[in-house]
């Protein structure tokens, strides 16, 4: 298995909790993280080696993931696996399962690539890759389908893992936060680039708000101790280390949960704010260069999870230039103060929350069985 970043790590680890039982003895290896590892994983090379986002960010670290990639492909090669499982990170593992499977190793990709948001072509070349697909949104299983590619629609693994009625005055207390003022949780994103280019603008928002309202409690969670600390260095350099804010490690779930609102970069982590039934504003920020080549590139107007899947702007989207702390600000202070908007989106995201709610790790794991017995 190969799974590139801290969303992915957290996926695939609710399929091996269905896979492992089935297969106890099996020696499952790759590339992962910690969520995996406790699943038994073991891990060849570190997760954060791929954990790269844009395309002049991927190009300076090319030779290096070029040549994991290499290595990995060589090792499997000669150890011919039962299965291989890409978990996300397309970029990285569709070329490689192109490959395998040429060698008669199956292959199974878990989380289709957002075709239906961009480079749709790509389907042609998921077809030659990919012996199955396993999805995590129930209107991608057409467009596979249609292809011609296997598929199984598994649901999303945070429907399950995030509850359907959340305790915000428990999550409160967790973080010993004060039950009597608002939250605002700001998520910049668990990637270095991401943090890079989001935290300035992002904190910024939050000194905006806190000017405003100075009883408001602004909670940040750090996905770990590097990006902790690269997060506080930006921080200083851009001389907002005087914004009150309570930076956590991990429990972005709780910081969530106790959140009235939550700023937070597009990717995996906006659904699981809508997931928890929470006014959002999605944000992002990259390389000017990248964004240039990748703003022609989209086929749809959005690019949040929970917009894509209502087909609207449920929330608002601000992104590279657009994404200023006044705007931010604005829209998240507007939140925080109407009461039939937050209504009105709590509804939406539980109805999204049921849509996307199956038993993934039975699903999954039966659908990598079935690949392997079809060997």
């Amino acid at each position: 298995m190969v799974a590139g970043e801290t969303s992915g790590d957290m996926l695939a680890a609710r399929l091996l909790s269905g896979l492992r039982p089935r297969l106890p003895d099996a020696l499952m290896h790759g590339i992962g993280g910690p969520r995996m590892a406790e699943q038994g994983f073991v891990n060849d090379w570190p997760m954060d080696k791929l954990s790269v986002r844009g395309l002049f960010e991927v190009l300076m670290h090319y030779r290096e993931i070029s040549g994991i990639r290499k290595n990995l492909k060589q090792q499997l090669l000669a150890e011919k696996p039962d299965v291989f499982i890409g978990v996300d990170a397309p970029d990285f593992n569709l070329d490689l399962e192109i490959q395998l499977k040429q060698a008669g190793i199956p292959t199974i990709h878990y989380i289709g690539p957002s075709i239906w948001a961009w480079r749709g072509g790509r389907i042609k070349k998921i077809a030659e890759a990919v012996s199955h697909m396993l999805v995590i949104f129930p209107f991608e299983e057409q467009i596979y389908r249609d292809a011609g590619i296997p598929v199984t629609y598994v649901g999303h693994p945070l429907a399950q893992v995030i509850p359907m009625e959340i305790d915000t005055a428990a999550a409160r207390e967790e973080l010993g936060l004060d039950p009597r003022f608002k939250v605002v949780a700001i998520l910049p994103g668990s990637r270095i680039s991401e943090i890079k280019y989001n935290t300035e603008a992002f904190i910024g928002a939050a000194k905006i708000l806190i000017q405003r309202d100075p009883n408001l409690q602004i909670v940040v969670p750090m996905a770990g101790n590097k990006q902790r600390s690269y997060y506080i260095k930006l921080v200083v350099a851009a001389r907002l280390e005087g914004v009150p804010i309570l930076l956590i490690d991990g429990r972005s779930h709780t910081a969530i949960a106790a959140a009235d609102a939550v700023l937070v970069a597009s990717g995996t982590a906006s659904l699981e704010v809508a997931l928890f039934k929470k006014p959002m504003v999605i944000a992002y920020k990259m390389m000017e260069a990248s964004w240039q080549i990748l703003k022609h590139m989209g086929c749809q107007p959005w690019v949040g999870l929970p917009n894509i899947l209502e087909k609207e702007f449920v929330v608002p989207e601000f992104l590279q230039s657009a994404a200023t702390p006044e705007a931010m600000a604005d829209a998240i202070w507007q939140q925080l103060n109407d009461d039939n908007m937050q209504k009105n989106l709590k509804d939406r995201f539980t109805a999204m929350h049921h849509s996307l709610l199956r038993d993934t790790a039975n699903i999954s794991a039966q659908a990598v069985l079935d690949v392997i017995a079809r060997r």
